[in-house]
């Protein structure tokens, strides 16, 4: 099951979709850079691809992380990455102005997984038309987010999906249910895990969420075997001078393999 994006391509082929690309734009050049490596292997693997940033990170540990380079800068070069290799672009939003402003530069809103449960984001989000990716909260069962969707469907967009990211497991690690997958399914919805954020150990001393990205291909062949639509992957050409989410990141030049064996098992398993 594929959303409705018009520039989503290799749909025909069956294959799980990509989102992927770095947690936040964090100049005017890497972007584009990681975004054409994405685009050449998302062609040479014939995966369906769309490219996902945040153009402002809100929800931070400290008072001094690394938020953005400017909304409207971040959300022009998303647009421009979008027309130069005619892909789909996702990207968070915070609070309903946000939703009506990011709308016009994007195809996807992805509501972050706090903020799952916050009808007005939603219907601000629903209402602008574009495609909406509900994180699940690290704090709700699967069966709770036939709630999410029912209210962006309620708000009269039936273009949903939901995203597995991991479940609370004390106070610094998360763990992902399998079993999930097959019940967000009922809701007829695409439903994609997110490979690297699944591994995030959040609540650090020190206000820097920590991670095991060791265990990225684990936890994708555990998906794509479960039967996810799609995977869902920050990546970074140098996750240890990442501005946000490093210690949970895909090194890039690690992707293609990755993605490979991805397909492998994909390929086997339907």
């Amino acid at each position: 099951m594929y959303p409705i994006l018009p520039k989503l391509k290799y749909t025909e082929t069956g294959n799980f979709f990509l989102i992927a690309g770095p947690c936040v734009i964090e100049d005017e050049k890497s972007p584009f850079a990681i975004a054409e490596r994405l685009v050449e292997i998302s062609q040479r693997l014939r995966i369906p691809f769309a490219f996902k940033a945040s153009y402002k990170k809100a929800n931070r540990s400290r008072l001094d992380s690394f938020t953005g380079i400017g909304d409207q800068v971040g959300l022009e070069i998303l647009q421009a990455i979008s027309r130069q290799f005619d892909v789909p672009v996702v990207t968070d939003v915070h609070n309903e102005a946000e939703a009506a402003k990011a709308a016009p530069y994007v195809d996807v809103l992805q509501i972050p997984a706090f903020l799952c449960r916050q009808t007005d984001l939603l219907r601000a989000a629903a209402e602008t038309g574009r495609v909406v990716n509900v994180k699940k909260g690290q704090f709700l069962s699967p069966e709770a987010m036939t709630h999410a969707v029912d209210k962006v469907r309620a708000f009269g967009n039936s273009n949903v999906m939901l995203t597995e990211r991991g479940t609370t497991f004390g106070y610094q690690d998360l763990v992902v249910d399998f079993r999930g997958i097959t019940e967000m399914k009922k809701n007829n919805v695409p439903v994609v895990v997110d490979i690297t954020h699944s591994l995030q150990r959040p609540n650090q001393p020190a206000g820097v969420t920590g991670g095991n990205p060791e265990m990225i291909e684990t936890i994708g062949r555990a998906a794509v075997a479960v039967a996810c639509d799609g995977i869902f992957m920050e990546t970074h050409p140098c996750p240890q001078q990442a501005k946000s989410d490093g210690a949970n990141m895909l090194r890039l030049d690690l992707a293609e393999d990755l993605l490979s064996t991805l397909l492998r098992i994909h390929q086997v398993s339907r």
